[in-house]
């Protein structure tokens, strides 16, 4: 007999660092620059647990720079899409970044509308319809509810960009699009995980959830998406962008522990 799809699954958006052939203004740019807004590593802290505790996954190899998987096609300005009649800085880091969240140019001139649909079709459309497969897949074999992670990493503090300018942040930070992408009991069971497993927790802030939260989370539907961002200066050094080990083999174990507790929960909790 098949086993049943368990209602959890984990998306990962940021984490790839190809940028395509063709996006020739990222391919001169020095690491620090090309790499200051990757979520580097996320992958790799989450992929061991994931696999262990059998957790569905969805990453993408694709740089965000070219195309953000946390926003949508429509999320560009006259700086980003040729023709664009959206006001300059509407969208600077959209679905197509002109700016880095340290202010570093990135886009000289702005791309052709069919460039951006190539890059809404290499990149975009392949990741989210697995998304949207999964949840067709888990819908039809547990109707009452579906729970998506959608994990990130994010800078020890915040920069000139950010909403909150030289502020130290927490280890992990939960949000839920202001209460709108997941019920109460989903948050409240993923803040618990990951302050057992011995993390310092914030919750929607600085951040609120992006658009993968507000995509996919529709509570009344029984789709709940909570995102996790996870604090950079715990397993990597943030300014050269390299990976601490033992740093990072620790939280690899925190965040085995937090799935292992929101897993062998989330069954009771989608009967509910």
């Amino acid at each position: 007999m098949l086993q049943k799809q368990r209602p959890f699954f984990v998306t990962i958006p940021h984490s790839g660092e190809k940028v395509p052939e063709f996006c020739d203004w990222l391919q001169t740019l020095p690491e620090e620059i090309l790499m200051c807004d990757v979520d580097r590593f996320v992958d790799q802290l989450y992929e061991p647990a994931l696999e262990q505790l059998k957790i569905p996954f969805v990453k993408t190899q694709w740089h965000r720079y070219a195309a953000d998987l946390n926003r949508v096609p429509e999320d560009v300005d006259m700086t980003s899409v040729l023709g664009n009649m959206t006001p300059a800085g509407t969208h600077n880091r959209g679905f197509h970044w002109v700016v880095t969240t340290t202010n570093e140019p990135l886009m000289r001139a702005p791309m052709s509308p069919d460039m951006h649909q190539k890059l809404v079709e290499l990149i975009y459309e392949p990741f989210h319809q697995t998304v949207r497969d999964l949840y067709e897949k888990i819908d039809s074999e547990n109707p009452k509810a579906v729970y998506q992670l959608d994990v990130h990493s994010m800078p020890s503090m915040g920069t000139k960009m950010h909403r909150d300018p030289g502020q130290q942040r927490a280890d992990i930070v939960v949000s839920d699009c202001r209460g709108q992408s997941s019920s109460s009991p989903f948050v409240d069971l993923v803040l618990a995980a990951y302050s057992r497993a011995g993390f310092r927790v914030g919750y929607n802030w600085p951040y609120f959830g992006g658009r993968v939260s507000e995509q996919y989370g529709e509570p009344k539907k029984g789709h709940h998406v909570v995102q996790v961002e996870i604090n950079r200066s715990l397993y990597m050094d943030e300014k050269t962008k390299k990976m601490k080990p033992d740093m990072a083999k620790l939280s690899q174990e925190k965040i085995l522990q937090a799935l292992d507790y929101i897993t062998k929960n989330i069954e009771v909790l989608s009967k509910k």
